[in-house]
């Protein structure tokens, strides 16, 4: 692990914290768990570039699935 992977983590996991409150406070499941994904999985994904990528595919998401 190097320091842009955490500095990554860091932003995701801070998107997820606010895309999972919002989730809940609205009673919208997408967000919510989309929030969870981000907060989760930067500890399961070893390369940046597939950190960014998939970390930018969840917090995109929510703006085009609403459920």
């Amino acid at each position: 692990m190097n320091s842009a992977t955490i500095l990554w983590g860091v932003l995701f996991g801070s998107f997820g914290a606010g895309y999972f409150l919002y989730g809940k406070k609205r009673g919208m499941i997408m967000p919510l768990v989309c929030g969870i994904a981000l907060s989760v999985f930067p500890y399961f994904v070893p390369n940046t570039i597939l950190l960014v990528l998939i970390g930018a595919a969840l917090i995109a998401l929510p703006f085009f699935v609403r459920v």
